[in-house]
Formats: C-alpha cells, sequence, structure tokens
C-alpha cells in the first residue's frame, strides 16, 4: 500500500531545479561555442556603418579564428568565456527553467489541459522566459561582448579594454552609472525573446514529430541531436538582425548629452540600430557574421537541449528511482 502511495507522487522538478540543471547544460554548450561567438561578434562588427562595408580585416568566420588563434592563442579565441557562463546560467537556467511553468500558466488561463502542446502558449512562454533571462542576464552579456570584440592586434568596432568581468562591471559603473549596466536591455530582450519564441516549441515539435512517427525511440541520443539541430536552424533565422543589433549597440561608444546623461553616440536603440545598418549597409549588414553565428549556435543549441535532457533525466532517475524501487517490492 505504501509503495503504491509513492509511486503515484508526481514527477516534476521544482523551477529551482529546472534553472539549475538547464544553467549546467548552457555552461558545457558555452565552453565549445565561444570561439565561433568571439568570431560572430568581430564579423558583426567590421565595417560598421561603412559605405562598401569599409577595410576588411577579416574575410570570413574561418579566417577570423585562424588570424585571432594566431594572434593571440586560446585566451584570445576564448575571451568573454567568464561572463559567458554567469550569462549562461542566468539565460538559458531562465529560458529552459522557466519554459514549462510559463506553458503551464499559460494553457491553465486559456483553459487547455496541462498536457496540451499549444503553438501560442509555447511561443509565449519561449518568449517570456527568454525575456527574463535577457534582463538578468544583460550586463554580463555587455561584458561579454566588449571582451570579445577587443583585440590588441586586429581590432573593429570600438574597443574596450578590461582586465577582468569585475573591473569591467566597476569601470562601467563608475563612467556610465547604473544605467551603463542596462545598456541595450531593449535589445537583449528583443534578440532573446526572439530566439526563444522558436528554440524550444521547434525543439519539442520535432521531438514529438520523430517519435510520434516512429522515426526514433523518444529517449534515443539521435532524437535529441536532430531536434536540437533543427531548433538552432529556425533561432539562426529568426534571431540574427536582432542578435547584430544587440552587439553594436552594447560596442557602441558613447557621449555625454545635452542632459548630462551618458549615451550611446551611434544607436538611440535597437530598431535605430537596423535602420540605421539598413539604409548604410542594406540587409546583408543584419546578417554579418550569419556563418559565425550558426557555427555558434547549432552546436551551442545541441548541445545545451541535448545536455539538458540527459541532465534532466539522470537527475530525475536519482530523485524518483526510489519510488520505482518501493513500487516494485
Amino acid at each position: 500500500m505504501s509503495g503504491t502511495s509513492k509511486s503515484s507522487q508526481p514527477r516534476t522538478l521544482s523551477t529551482a531545479e529546472g534553472f539549475i540543471c538547464g544553467g549546467i547544460a548552457a555552461c558545457i554548450a558555452v565552453t565549445v561555442s565561444n570561439p565561433a561567438e568571439v568570431a560572430k561578434t568581430r564579423l558583426q562588427l567590421q565595417g560598421e556603418l561603412a559605405k562598401g562595408g569599409g577595410v576588411r580585416v577579416y574575410n570570413n568566420s574561418l579566417d577570423v579564428l585562424k588570424k585571432t588563434w594566431r594572434n593571440e592563442g586560446i585566451r584570445g579565441l576564448q575571451r568573454g568565456l567568464g561572463p559567458a557562463y554567469v550569462y549562461q546560467i542566468l539565460l538559458n537556467g531562465s529560458r529552459l527553467g522557466f519554459y514549462e511553468p510559463f506553458r503551464l500558466a499559460a494553457n491553465s488561463l486559456l483553459g487547455w489541459a496541462p498536457s496540451d502542446q499549444v503553438v501560442m502558449t509555447s511561443v509565449f512562454a519561449g518568449a517570456s522566459s527568454g525575456a527574463v533571462g535577457a534582463t538578468l542576464g544583460n550586463p554580463l552579456f555587455l561584458v561579454k561582448a566588449r571582451m570579445q570584440a577587443y583585440s590588441p592586434s586586429l581590432p573593429v568596432g570600438t574597443q574596450h579594454k578590461y582586465r577582468s568581468s569585475l573591473h569591467a562591471l566597476s569601470t562601467i559603473f563608475k563612467a556610465e552609472g547604473p544605467r551603463g549596466l542596462v545598456r541595450g536591455v531593449d535589445a537583449a530582450i528583443l534578440r532573446t525573446s526572439m530566439g526563444s519564441s522558436v528554440q524550444l516549441p521547434s525543439y519539442n515539435f520535432t521531438k514529438r514529430t520523430l517519435v510520434k512517427n516512429n522515426i526514433l525511440p523518444e529517449n534515443s541520443t539521435w532524437t535529441f541531436l536532430v531536434s536540437s539541430a533543427v531548433s538552432g536552424a529556425c533561432v539562426l533565422v529568426v534571431m540574427q538582425p536582432a542578435d547584430t543589433a544587440l552587439t553594436r549597440v552594447y560596442n557602441q561608444p558613447t557621449v555625454i548629452g545635452p542632459d548630462g546623461r551618458v549615451r550611446g553616440a551611434l544607436y538611440k536603440n535597437p530598431l535605430d540600430c537596423l535602420w540605421k545598418t539598413f539604409k548604410t549597409e542594406g540587409v546583408r549588414g543584419w546578417y554579418k557574421g550569419s556563418t559565425a553565428h550558426f557555427m555558434r549556435i547549432a552546436p551551442h543549441t545541441i548541445i545545451t537541449l541535448t545536455a539538458n535532457d540527459i541532465i534532466l533525466n539522470l537527475y530525475k532517475k536519482a530523485k524518483f528511482g526510489h519510488l520505482d524501487q518501493d513500487a516494485d517490492s
């Protein structure tokens, strides 16, 4: 009797547990994807607001990686890794940890069953959880972008030299005040909401389709990999213009306005950045660094979502395994 009551207990994890598992998965992924993020950032800043693209320091993604390795070594390829870890914990911990609670709440509010996978509530949950993570992690993403843009040998864009993440945060705070640490948060929310709105919905849709049509088994690593690859491609298409705007808004030089406030010298906001980029560089300006972005986002998405599923399954097995043993006995 006691075994039956134990086995009937809900096998769900708390939001905090989902947050931690998602953060661990994201840190594993960012270690692999960070060099491609460095390449993407530098390509997005190359020829910024310059007619004809300006002087080309780097020819393509692989050229960035090759020149960075040759001139700056592994340290150059992994610039910004420290703040990237903290940012990924905040962003993906929120995105993966809050996705299900937000989706279930939206389903409940609109009268659908918790198990129903509704496109509208899934997109809402993805965008909302991503916006939470982007807001929490904005200061770290700002520092990461500026660190990745910095190159002592082949600089592109505005250069910010920081000794560490803490030095960067204190320098920004002293120079620009609290507003400096939330600079670009609107661009971060736009970027992350757009990416998150399709990341988990496309992943879950692909996974369900593969399993439902008996193409792959539910808990197969190949199921995780294929679903993650499709998800990564969807995220890239939707998020790239906003990602370019975010990089440029973060890295732009600052000036003191007539009101005494520190503000960006080039862009007022992400939409202003997208418009000015389009006028000067065309649509191609929005998609600068897209190859490097795919080199980053494909393995990052695959590793994050695959690792998250594996970590969740292992954690659930460790947490609830004794219930199954009690039920069997």
